[in-house]
């Protein structure tokens, strides 16, 4: 195997850093991964996983800076911009055309860059051969870290959103780039953080749906491999999109959160890297692997499990299926028992226990057992069950509300409910339901008058076992998932409009063989020399009648060239329980890399409130070189403020 270094001149001059790793075989095939977490120091552990797509697989890898990031050069203006793919297109076929290649190149990556492994198929560039896009998503509004059914992300805006800003903050390396390193740090503090845009198109639109693959899924030819996790927060990707493309595709959803499948919380755990050497093998060399006689899905089937914010393993099993949807499927609908008028209890700080939509490393774990927010919900409960249960696909809640407020949220959570009471979150929704017909054009509610909603749930696996039932928990918010609601509004039920679409699996698989996959290595922790404490508390303070939650996590490690590493990530978000739309969030990212040329730290610090009309936002965002060198960069901040009116949010 060989490494080098290469520069892609783009359109516009802007030179993009490359890496590659080239087996002793060529030309071989090409497989890139593109995105903006600095390949030359805090994502420089990803070689081992080049490496052995390079010698086990014999594929050339190259690994790209996306513009504006890490080595490259040029500004990073957003995420997922115009020139990004313009950038990753003219990668492609400078790398199809290099005497070690066959021509043929695949992408691939992780959230990111699964995001534009599909974006980029869209613009099918010639070259373009099969892609794989691990927990990623097909619609950037509905299914990102931005927003939720229409309602602002809250604790999010202290974790990715906030750190992007720092990570984006931080100058070329030194030793890669060469001497106009600081030049270009210095014009990366001219953009502006991203999260500030974000805030403002609180409404789907054009500007989401450049990325989003959502509805025009038929502009993807190549081959597509999608991998999903059902404690990812992208878990909607997989069965929608298998379903909709018209290309050769194949599924593998296993239980993970967003984290590697060797290593995820919870497990079993896999080693993906022989499933990667496979599909690329098939579709960029023509193996005769076998790949083309198996079923397209692999599914694992989630049984019930005691819930924990830590969960290492899920009780359950893999399995083959035919397609999607199955032939032995169909909904089943239930419905509570009485009529009346229910109360929907609308409190600021309810969802605790169910906490992010996306679990991934801690602190940003599983749900917990959901006891303490049913009894704070309206719950319909239903009998036990006689015999095991199995859903598969999207649950969907269908109701009449009233409001007396114009704008209100609804928290829906479908519970596993044991014998001796404990709650186990099987699945949840949220829906700003001023976005109940549109999230493009949404509309007040009428107070007062009864307004028919729908809630589609997110995709999910789940077996019952007799004994067990199933539990319907309606809330105001979802809170530190989305941001609260303006209002406490007094929300009010039909129950006998409440209907619950099941989505059933009846009958045994219809593919008696089971999914078989290589063990996980072990893992690797070199170069990880501390952990900085992990933090995920839960604060009432019952004079204040205010609910914080704490987080905070870090770690040191060593990168190339030299470098020593820290990064750190605190935030508080928090809210008042019966004035909702008083609540913030703030938090902190640093980064600080020691090269023998130079030492550098980022930070970025922000500073959210709402009331009931407008979010109040500060961002800091400040960069310095550490020392006393006189051509030294020196200490620069810059200070970004809005006031951005609440848009029916």
């Amino acid at each position: 195997m060989e490494e080098r270094r290469a520069w892609i001149p783009a359109r516009d001059g802007v030179r993009l850093a490359l890496r590659l790793w080239l087996p002793e075989e060529l030309p071989a095939p090409v497989v890139l991964e593109a995105n903006p977490y600095r390949m030359d120091d805090l994502t420089a552990s990803y070689a081992g996983e080049y490496e052995r797509l390079c010698r086990e697989g014999g594929l050339a890898v190259a690994r790209l800076d996306v513009r504006g990031t890490g080595s490259s050069g040029g500004m990073a203006a957003d995420e997922y911009t115009q020139d990004e793919h313009d950038d990753i297109v003219q990668t492609i076929a400078w790398l199809a055309a290099q005497d070690w290649s066959n021509g043929r190149v695949g992408m691939f990556g992780t959230s990111w860059s699964g995001f534009n492994s599909l974006q980029v198929a869209c613009l099918q560039p010639p070259a373009l051969g099969a892609i794989c896009a691990i927990y990623a998503s097909d619609d950037r509004y509905t299914d990102d870290v931005h927003y939720m059914g229409g309602i602002l992300k809250a604790v999010d805006l202290v974790d990715w959103e906030l750190y992007m800003a720092a990570c984006n903050a931080l100058p070329p390396v030194p030793a890669v780039a060469g001497e106009g390193w600081r030049d270009e740090w210095a014009g990366r503090l001219e953009q502006e953080p991203w999260l500030l845009g974000w805030l403002a198109r609180q409404r789907d639109g054009a500007y989401w749906r450049h990325g989003s693959l959502r509805p025009g899924y038929d502009r993807i030819s190549c081959p597509t491999l999608l991998v999903g996790g059902w404690a990812d927060g992208y878990r909607n990707n997989t069965l929608r999109t298998f379903a909709a493309l018209r290309c050769e595709r194949r599924l593998l959803v296993g239980p993970w959160s967003h984290m590697s499948q060797a290593t995820s919380l919870p497990g079993p755990h896999l080693d993906l890297v022989p499933e990667l050497v496979r599909w690329f093998g098939r579709w960029l060399r023509d193996d005769e692997n076998g790949l083309d006689g198996e079923p397209p899905i692999r599914v694992f089937v989630r049984r019930s499990t005691r819930p924990a914010p830590d969960l290492a393993v899920v009780e359950g099993e893999w399995r083959f299926e035919p397609g999607w949807p199955l032939e032995r499927s169909r909904t089943v609908v239930l419905r509570p028992s009485g009529k009346g008028l229910d109360v929907v209890p609308v409190e600021g700080d309810l969802g605790t226990a169910a906490w992010i939509s996306c679990a991934g490393k801690l602190p940003w774990g599983q749900p917990d057992d959901q006891r303490s927010d049913d009894a704070r919900s309206l719950v319909y409960d239903w009998e036990p069950l006689a015999e095991e249960l199995e859903l598969l696909g999207h649950a969907r809640v269908e109701l009449v509300v009233t409001s007396s407020e114009p704008v209100a949220f609804l928290s829906v959570r479908l519970c596993d409910v044991f014998p001796d009471g404990t709650s186990a979150l099987v699945t949840r929704g949220v829906l700003n339901l001023a976005h109940r017909d549109s999230s493009s054009e949404p509309e007040p509610l009428d107070p007062g008058t009864a307004t028919p909603v729908s809630v589609e749930l997110e995709a999910t696996s789940w077996v019952l076992p007799p004994g067990h039932r199933l539990r319907l928990a309606l809330a105001g918010a979802d809170w530190p998932n989305t941001w609260p609601p303006p209002r406490a509004a007094a929300l009010t039920v039909d129950r006998s409009s409440v209907t619950l679409s099941l989505p059933v699996v009846d009958g045994p698989a219809a593919i008696r063989e089971t999914p078989r996959f290589s063990p996980p290595p072990p893992p690797d922790t070199s170069g990880e020399d501390s952990d900085d404490p992990v933090v995920w508390r839960l604060e009432r303070d019952v004079l204040g009648r205010e609910t914080r939650v704490v987080t905070g996590y870090g770690w040191a490690y060593e990168g190339p060239y030299g470098a020593r590493i820290r990064e750190r990530y605190d935030g508080t978000v928090g809210v008042s329980p019966h004035e909702p739309g008083r609540a913030w969030a703030r938090g902190t990212a640093r980064y600080e890399i020691a090269w023998p040329e130079a030492t550098v730290a980022t930070e970025a610090r922000l500073e959210l409130r709402s009331d009931a009309d407008a979010y109040h936002v500060a961002v800091d965002v400040v960069a310095e070189e550490v020392g006393d060198a006189p051509e030294g960069f020196g200490r620069r901040e810059r200070r970004y403020e809005r006031t951005i009116p609440r848009d029916l949010q």
